[in-house]
């Protein structure tokens, strides 16, 4: 380190250069963090020596992905696949953590595969935002509510909305009262980025338009968690948020013998037991599934998605039954709420470029804006039908602590597992 740089660490360190400030006071970026993480180890008396700081570029996060960064952290990228979805093929990037998962995963991607391939159903591709406003009595919040839904006024609001974005298309508003209190859920198409600041400015835009008719009307906040965003709730269970999927397939009998180990019956029973009914006794909100977080979260990292979402995107519906005389196994997932897009935020850096590349949706779609994010979404359900047909083989076969134990710990052999 230069004699500059080590002044620089010092007034760091006494608390006369802040550390947020260290971009633009050097026009820097690598040198920045570098400064920034020794004087965070000299603070704290803690050393960073595990977490990387060279190999990455610093300028792309500036002002959009990560404040006052020391370094990066490592997570491995496993493909799973290739995966059959609506007749064409995906080698599906997952960022996990935990053994067994992308294995398991490609072992449904085969299943799927030697059955014919999944298709999938986009029924809804809409981002919500929903403020929350304040009158001086129930009366004038119901005033605004039937005013905003009034259908011959969503011309007016829409065009007021769409102004944020050549994007941006309002699609409806939902209103809900509680006394005094109104808020407004805004759905909006985003085109193919997920959408949250652009749906956003919208909101703002047709509050300022309201203020005109509805001076006493006071602002709260832009979101009043009506939306509802990186939280389980109904609403979005029920009506939906970003990219509503179906996605399904038909497994034959003898894959479902071979390759996943088990029989149609087991599997149906195990579904109606555990995703169906353990979920009901579990009280359970969007979770009537096996772990279609563990596949939407590993996605989502890989590809520079906010994997804060995963909560509301995680919430799906599994469904099995037997069909042609219980020879063949008829699977299903539906997901209401996959936030995803393929421009703006992670999306961008060069490592999630690259996973979306692999899938061919890097980007944004210029002849069909909107058609990459819907694609999308629906890899992920595609990826979560093939994770949930190999998880639920595996319990119902009894090989779940087996795998685990097996290929968690020292093993180094997993060709078997990802083969089989």
């Amino acid at each position: 380190m230069s004699e500059e740089d080590e002044e620089i660490v010092k007034s760091v360190v006494e608390g006369t250069t802040p550390s947020y400030s260290l971009e633009s006071k050097l026009g820097d970026c690598r040198r920045a963090a570098a400064i920034r993480r020794e004087a965070l180890q000299r603070t704290t008396g803690k050393s960073l020596a595990g977490l990387p700081l060279e190999g990455f570029d610093y300028e792309s996060i500036l002002g959009q992905c990560c404040e006052m960064p020391v370094g990066y952290v490592q997570i491995p990228v496993g493909i799973a696949g290739p995966l059959l979805l609506d007749e064409k093929e995906y080698s599906v990037p997952m960022a996990t953590t935990e053994g067994c998962l992308v294995a398991s995963a490609n072992r449904g991607c085969k299943a799927i595969h030697l059955s014919g391939g999944a298709a999938s159903v986009l029924m809804r591709d809409g981002m919500t935002r929903a403020p929350v406003v304040r009158f001086n009595s129930a009366k004038r919040a119901a005033e605004l509510k039937f005013f905003v839904e009034e259908p011959a006024n969503f011309d007016t609001l829409a065009m007021v909305f769409n102004r944020s974005s050549r994007f941006a298309r309002l699609q409806s508003i939902k209103c809900a009262v509680a006394g005094k209190n109104l808020y407004m859920r805004f759905t909006c198409g985003t085109g193919d980025a997920m959408g949250m600041n652009m749906v956003s400015k919208g909101v703002q835009n047709v509050l300022d338009f309201l203020q005109n008719d509805f001076p006493d009307m006071d602002v709260i906040g832009i979101s009043g968690n009506f939306c509802s965003d990186k939280k389980p709730a109904a609403v979005n269970w029920i009506e939906g948020r970003g990219k509503s999927v179906v996605c399904e397939a038909t497994i034959k009998g003898d894959v479902v013998r071979k390759v996943l180990k088990t029989n149609v019956a087991a599997l149906v029973e195990l579904n109606m037991l555990k995703n169906l009914t353990g979920s009901a006794m579990a009280g359970a909100l969007g979770g009537f599934n096996a772990h279609a977080s563990n596949i939407v979260s590993a996605v989502y990292i890989a590809t520079g998605q906010d994997p804060a979402q995963n909560v509301e995107s995680s919430h799906c519906i599994t469904m099995m039954e037997p069909i042609n005389d219980g020879m063949d196994l008829h699977v299903s997932v539906t997901m209401p709420c996959i936030e995803v897009g393929t421009v703006g935020g992670g999306t961008q850096l060069a490592s999630q470029a690259a996973c979306l590349n692999l899938l061919g949706v890097k980007g944004a779609d210029r002849e069909a804006p909107g058609s990459n994010s819907r694609t999308l979404a629906t890899i992920v359900a595609g990826a979560v039908l093939a994770g949930e047909l190999s998880l639920m083989s595996a319990l119902a076969a009894g090989q779940l602590v087996k795998s685990h134990m097996k290929y968690n710990r020292s093993s180094r052999d997993v060709s078997a597992v990802a083969s089989s």
